[in-house]
């Protein structure tokens, strides 16, 4: 059996759900995108093909097999993409959480049933079909769990809304001991440099207590403001739309002081080297171009 431990984003990793390009299937139509950064590839023709994707996630996994930490990956589904696992589950200290994703996308959570089926069945949850909740809107911070979602009353009409305020109460009921705040975030169906789409588009914790951050990202400014008073101003990075855009936010700890980064995120990767991290710099930038990049393709499952 698993015996899942999460309790934040920076803990010494030992297992890991990382997703899988192969047989991604061909380039999705204008019809079929799911956010506006795919969209806006495919419109320009230079939507990731899958020799490159596949390359970029074995250059990830490399570093996990590096750190000595335990990976799975989904079972292959024919003409699928089964890159992005943080959206289909997460785990909160030992419960591992199915999300109610888009529709279209449910094959993906099959994929994992066999890594579901060596942990405890008690430990793993669904929630009801009103409760959206994506795994990337997910953050947690020890006593803290930060969640992104949208309280825009046209919510439904948005496929880039992704976590609802039902899902917010239902992590508060499932752990009413920690301390649940969400963040209303900006959405876009058609700009990228305008479209959180999830929190950790926005704001990311590393180390013990510093972060990166995308003020812009967030609806309300006192939600920004929080995160400031909280990780104190100067231990936060601030990132600018174009970072942002790039996913910037979206790097992934193996320990306290070891992050993945994509090796273009040059501001970046200088600060964290300049804060005593060890950055593990990796090429990412074709799986970027679906809004999606380090922490999007993992599901971490046991940290120290």
């Amino acid at each position: 059996m698993l015996q899942l431990n999460v309790k934040n984003e920076t803990s010494r990793l030992r297992a890991v759900v990382l997703g899988s390009a192969l047989n991604n299937g061909p380039t999705p139509t204008a019809e079929e995108a799911y956010d506006p950064k795919s969209l806006e590839h495919i419109l320009a023709g230079t939507y990731p093909v899958e020799k490159d994707m596949v390359a970029e996630m074995e250059a990830f996994n490399k570093v996990f097999q590096k750190y000595d930490v335990k990976v799975f990956r989904p079972e292959m589904i024919e003409n699928y993409n089964q890159i992005f696992t943080r959206d289909i589950g997460f785990v909160i200290d030992d419960v591992f959480i199915k999300a109610n994703i888009l529709p279209d996308r449910n094959r993906e959570l099959d994929a994992i049933n066999y890594v579901i089926d060596q942990i405890n069945p008690d430990k793993v949850v669904r929630p009801p079909d009103d409760v959206h909740i994506e795994g990337g809107d997910v953050m947690l911070w020890n006593d803290y769990i930060f969640i992104g979602t949208y309280k825009g009353s046209d919510y439904k009409d948005y496929i880039t809304a992704r976590t609802n305020m039902e899902g917010v109460n239902y992590i508060k009921n499932l752990f009413p001991n920690k301390i649940v705040k969400e963040f209303d975030l900006v959405k876009s169906k058609l700009e990228a440099r305008d479209n959180a789409l999830h929190l950790d588009c926005c704001f990311q914790p590393v180390g013990k207590n510093k972060g990166i951050i995308y003020k812009s990202g967030f609806r309300e400014e006192a939600d920004y403001v929080y995160l400031v008073k909280l990780f104190g101003k100067e231990n936060l990075f601030h990132i600018t739309r174009d970072e942002m855009y790039h996913m910037n936010s979206n790097v992934f700890s193996i320990d306290e002081n070891v992050v993945v980064s994509e090796k273009n995120f040059t501001r970046l990767n200088n600060w964290l080297r300049e804060n005593d991290f060890i950055v593990e710099e990796i090429p990412y930038a074709e799986i970027a171009k679906q809004e999606g990049l380090l922490r999007c393709s993992t599901l971490p499952l046991i940290r120290d």
